[in-house]
Parts: C-alpha cells; sequence; structure tokens
C-alpha cells in the first residue's frame, strides 16, 4: 500500500517561525487535503495545531478520524492559560476497517493488536527546526495507518527526515532477511516549503 504523511507549517505559524527563508510560505491546507486524498487512495496523516481544527476538519473527506499527541512535556509561553499541551494527528484510509480491512482480532490474554487513538511523548528539543517529531511519535502514526513491511510511505514534509528513519527501522527484521525493500519514496508533483528530498541534512518547515 502506499501512504503518505504530512507535517507541514501550522496554520498562521510560518511567517512566524520561517520568515527568514524566502522559500517559506503558508501552506494551503484545502488544496494539501484534497490532493493527499486524491493520489493517497490507500490513507494519509497530517499534523496539525489544536487552534486550527475548526478550519482544516470541514476540509477533510469523509470518515477521518482524529488522534491525539499528548506531550508529556511542553513549552510554557507567556500569556497562553491554558498550555497547549497536545497536538492532533488526523489520518483517513490506511489498512483499516473504514478502508475494508479486517481488523486482527488478538487472542485471548494475548498482546494488543490495535494502537490506541493518543499516545503521551515529551516534545523534542534541538533537533534544527521548530516542531520536530519525536521517533516514537512517527512510530504511532505508521501505526495508525496500519504500515506493514513492503509499504510506500511519502513524506511531503521531511524536516529532519525522522519518519523516513523510522519507517526503514519499522522493516528492518524484515531488511536483515532481505525479503523486502522498505521504500521511502519522493514525492512527485507536490510543491512544498521545503525540498522535497527527504535528505535529513535539509531543514523542513514546520510549525509547533
Amino acid at each position: 500500500m502506499r501512504f503518505a504523511y504530512a507535517d507541514p507549517p501550522y496554520i498562521g505559524q510560518a511567517v512566524r517561525h520561517y520568515s527568514h527563508d524566502p522559500k517559506c510560505a503558508e501552506v494551503d491546507h484545502l488544496e494539501l487535503i484534497t490532493r493527499l486524498t486524491k493520489d493517497f487512495p490507500d490513507g494519509w496523516a497530517l499534523s496539525a495545531s489544536s487552534p486550527s481544527l475548526e478550519l482544516i476538519l470541514p476540509m477533510c473527506p469523509r470518515g477521518y478520524r482524529v488522534a491525539v499527541w499528548c506531550k508529556s512535556f511542553c513549552a510554557f509561553k507567556r500569556n497562553v492559560r491554558p498550555a497547549y499541551a497536545w497536538e492532533p494527528v488526523i489520518f483517513w484510509g490506511g489498512r483499516n476497517p473504514m478502508n475494508g480491512h479486517r481488523a486482527a482480532i488478538p487472542e485471548r490474554n494475548g498482546k494488543q493488536t490495535t494502537p490506541k487513538d493518543f499516545i503521551v511523548e515529551p516534545i523534542t528539543l534541538q533537533k534544527g527546526l521548530v516542531g520536530a517529531k519525536p521517533a516514537r511519535v512517527c512510530r504511532w502514526i505508521l501505526d495508525l495507518l496500519n504500515f506493514e513491511p513492503g509499504d510506500e510511505l511519502i513524506d511531503l514534509f521531511p524536516g529532519t527526515g525522522i519518519m523516513g528513519i523510522v519507517a526503514r527501522e519499522a522493516n528492518a527484521k524484515d531488511l536483515l532477511a532481505g525479503s523486502i525493500n522498505p521504500r521511502l519514496s519522493k514525492p512527485k508533483g507536490y510543491r512544498t516549503v521545503n525540498s522535497t528530498s527527504p535528505d535529513p541534512t535539509e531543514e523542513g518547515k514546520r510549525g509547533e
């Protein structure tokens, strides 16, 4: 299956955090979501900020779900009360019942076979750009889509490249066994606010 992940600058954050970079601009989220749904019918995930949900959710196709990253350690800002300590991840499709796939039923008293729709994880620090996601959060996002060995992941806003690294690590056992070739593809035909290359040395442009 072919999935996409988008972690663009959050609405209203591009100028605030990236005004020094002429390549950075506000992302047209309606265009982004429309293209995600059209070009990735197998499924996609989109990171956003909680204040932007009232604008973004009406743009989403029927059947979307909202999962939550709860930040056990977060940034406290002057004149902001209560603190923003969670972020939504909107996802659609995936290898899930909503897409016509049966959910694996665990054995009695067996291992959990489905992820929860929330995760508790602290923010990252000193990663070189605002809003970089922790590796564990990236793994959880892949689990929301039920990403499996051999699937293709296209990271539209690669930033630090951590999502691609996690996708490869998710396939590590199969890679060592020589059974698959895990793929992280460069997006084609997308104009993003950063480089389309998943090279971790490229600085992506994301919101917080």
